[in-house]
This record gives structure tokens, C-alpha cells and sequence, in this order.
């Protein structure tokens, strides 16, 4: 059985109910505190928290996570920048019963996203979800349909959409037509440590405090494994097929962006375990090419075998009248004709945390939408097909949203 395949088959047999559909509890005023739960408190839920406190407006009121050590450590990061106590919960759906709750964040990781966005959109919660949003094509058509039912909001966390010097580009470069016609797109990011996190002394037993058959899921059971936890970005099933759906999914989602890309027509992939000969079971070496119907290729590439910082990532959009080179540390534009490139420095992150806390307060849609969500997963997906059955992947009409 193909990867594809087994990775239908495994959502279908453990197919998650979701929670019963509840009504929002209150309507927002302009000034109103957005009252937040926190589903993964790991560290990338206390880093939204900390997002969510620089932006404003916010009250943390909830807290759900498989571990009840990372709880007491949000607790901490909300107690620090000012907050009161929160109620912890750990079975996330407890959470999602309060009716005291506006939105919640989902921290958690990749094989949990869809299901915890769709039961808490249909428990009446406005949803602030880490990228990428969906892992599966199934999955990524549930959040959408869910989405569409309840008029919930539902943010995606591929920040760039909300980072003032993208914005920026985008108006000055490719609304107003200046880079010309773009028709090849490269994009790497090489040297991201997060795919080399070791387990930390003492772990190799599993802490009394720590629900693994919560962590698993809806995934196969199997006994406490400790590198899986702690180096979840080497994870096949925990992080979408590793620094495709962790890294790519951020670079592709600016090249819809800018291009107005929705599917992909075409994926292919090659790369392989070449440096790190350990228990990780995603690429630590990988090409890609992404081919759309637009007639535009985008290349990806992702090493970490390179651990070098200088230079380590950039989106270089290739056009007739000149080329853009852009990440979150700024941009180049060199246009084709020569003279001086046109230089901006980057912006700071908190905007896009605090665009979904003001989508709440005024249920306009926020900036990274549950469409796009949908189909940037899907690129990253068929690049994973592609490298794990070592074959061209063509775009399937039962993905369209």
C-alpha cells in the first residue's frame, strides 16, 4: 500500500467525531478582552502566548496539554507578562466545553490540527491554529467545510501574511506590476536546528505527569518514545513530513500570495536520511519543484547538513522586469534594467496574532484564510508523496476546495 494510501486509510479507520456545535457564548465589542484558551503548551504555544500579550486585548483564561508540566510553564509565561490564573484541562475537549472562551490557539502538533480546529469552530470558538493547518487532503476539506457551517474565524499561523515589509512588497512589487511576469520561483531554508532537538537527560523514562496515548492520538499506538517527543520536527507523522510541512509551508504560502496560486499542478521530490543516521524518519537533505497551472515552477530546497546562519533562507521570485529576494529579515529588489536594488529592512512579528484578536472583535476574515490554509498543506503533501514514493505526483480534482 502507498503512502497516500495508508494515509487515507489510517484517518478514515480513526475517524474523530467532533465536538457538538455550540452557539458563541458573547458578542464582542471594540474593546473587548478576547477571552483565550491555549490547546499545546509547548514551546510553541508559549511563544503565542507571548505574541498574544505583545499584541494586547487578550485574556488567557484555559489551558490543555497532554503534559501537565507544560501547563504549570504556560502558567508561568502568562503569570509573567501579567496575566491571572488559568483553569488546565487535560483533555483539550473539556476546554472546548467552557462557554467563558472566545478562541483558542492550537499549538500542538501537525497530526492534531485539523481535528482540534474542526471540534472547536464547532464548539463556537474563533481558532488561531499552527501551521501548517492540515497534514491530509481529507483533513484540509473538513476544516474548510467546518469552517464555512460555523462562520467561526479561524487564523492560520504563517505570520508572513500579517509582517508589515511583505505587505509592503506585495503592493509595490506585484499589485503594481513592477517585477513583470514571474514565471520560476526559488525558495530554501537550510540550517533550521529545530529538526536536531535532543532528548533531554532523564526522559528516557516517560513522566508520570504525561498522557502519551493523548499525544498519539489518532495515530498507531506504540510504547513511549522519547525522540518522537522532544524531536517531533524529524517525525514523519508528527510534523507533516518533516521540513516540508514545517519550512516550505511558509515559503509557498508567500508564492500564492503574491502569484494569486491556489493547486498545484504537478510535484516531484528527491532527497533522503544522508547526514543524521538516527532515529529520525524524514529527509534531512531535500529537493523539490512545484509546478503550477499558471505556467510558474517553484524550486524548494531544505538541508541540514549546512549549519551555517548566514544566508540559511529566501524566497527569490524571478521576474521579467526584476527580481525580488525576501524573507523575514527584509527584502531585495535588483531590477532588470540595473541601477541601485531596493532595500527594506523586516518587521516584527506580533501583527499577525494581533489581526486574528481584532478578526475576533469584528468576524472580518483574518489574513492567512482556512482556503489558502488548505491548499499551501496540499503542496507540502504531494512534495511528501512524491519523496516517499519516489514518483510524480499530479494534482487529484477531489482535493479542490
Amino acid at each position: 500500500m502507498s503512502y497516500s494510501e495508508q494515509s487515507a486509510t489510517s484517518l478514515t479507520r480513526r475517524g474523530f467525531v467532533a465536538a457538538t456545535a455550540l452557539s458563541s457564548s458573547r458578542v464582542l465589542g471594540a474593546n473587548d478582552r478576547v477571552r483565550l484558551g491555549v490547546i499545546g503548551n509547548g514551546g510553541r504555544g508559549r511563544h503565542l502566548i507571548r505574541m498574544a500579550q505583545l499584541a494586547g486585548g487578550a485574556e488567557f483564561v484555559a489551558l490543555s496539554d497532554a503534559w501537565a508540566t507544560r501547563m504549570d510553564e504556560a502558567q508561568a509565561e502568562i503569570t509573567k507578562g501579567g496575566g491571572g490564573a488559568c483553569a488546565k484541562f487535560p483533555d483539550y475537549r473539556r476546554l472546548l466545553e467552557r462557554k467563558d472562551i472566545d478562541a483558542v490557539i492550537v499549538a500542538t502538533t501537525d497530526h492534531h490540527h485539523s481535528r482540534m480546529t474542526v471540534a472547536a469552530v464547532q464548539a463556537g470558538k474563533d481558532v488561531f491554529v499552527e501551521k501548517p493547518m492540515v497534514s491530509l487532503p481529507d483533513e484540509g476539506l473538513a476544516v474548510v467545510r467546518a469552517v464555512k457551517a460555523s462562520k467561526q474565524v479561524v487564523q492560520v499561523g504563517v505570520q508572513q501574511r500579517s509582517i508589515s515589509h511583505f505587505i509592503e512588497a506585495k503592493q509595490r512589487f506585484f499589485d503594481s506590476g513592477a517585477i513583470g511576469d514571474v514565471h520560476m520561483v526559488r525558495t530554501y531554508w537550510n540550517a533550521n536546528t529545530g529538526y536536531l532537538t535532543k532528548v533531554p537527560p532523564g526522559m528516557e523514562k516517560k513522566p508520570a505527569d504525561l498522557d502519551w496515548d493523548a499525544v498519539l492520538g489518532w495515530l498507531p499506538k506504540r510504547p513511549w518514545t522519547p525522540w518522537l517527543y522532544f524531536n517531533r520536527f524529524a517525525s514523519w507523522e508528527f510534523s507533516s513530513g518533516g521540513q516540508t510541512g514545517g519550512l516550505f509551508v511558509h515559503l509557498i504560502d508567500v508564492v500564492m500570495w503574491y502569484l494569486g496560486l491556489t493547486k498545484p499542478q504537478t510535484c516531484v521530490a528527491l532527497g533522503g536520511i544522508y547526514q543524521y543516521k538516527d532515529e529520525r524518519d524524514t529527509a534531512d537533505n531535500i529537493n523539490m519543484i512545484v509546478a503550477y497551472p499558471q505556467e510558474v515552477n517553484v524550486t524548494f530546497e531544505a538541508t541540514i547538513s549546512d549549519l551555517n546562519p548566514r544566508e540559511s533562507v529566501d524566497i527569490a521570485f524571478l521576474g521579467t522586469k526584476g527580481r525580488l529576494h525576501i524573507f523575514r529579515s527584509g527584502y531585495r529588489f535588483l531590477p532588470a534594467g540595473g541601477g541601485e536594488p531596493v532595500l527594506a529592512k523586516g518587521g516584527p512579528e506580533p501583527p499577525h496574532m494581533g489581526n486574528f484578536l481584532e478578526c475576533v472583535r469584528t468576524r472580518k476574515t483574518p489574513n492567512a484564510n482556512v482556503v489558502d490554509g488548505h491548499y499551501g498543506s496540499m503542496a507540502c503533501y504531494m512534495g511528501n508523496v512524491a519523496y516517499k514514493e519516489r514518483r510524480v505526483v499530479n494534482w487529484d480534482s477531489k482535493w479542490d476546495v
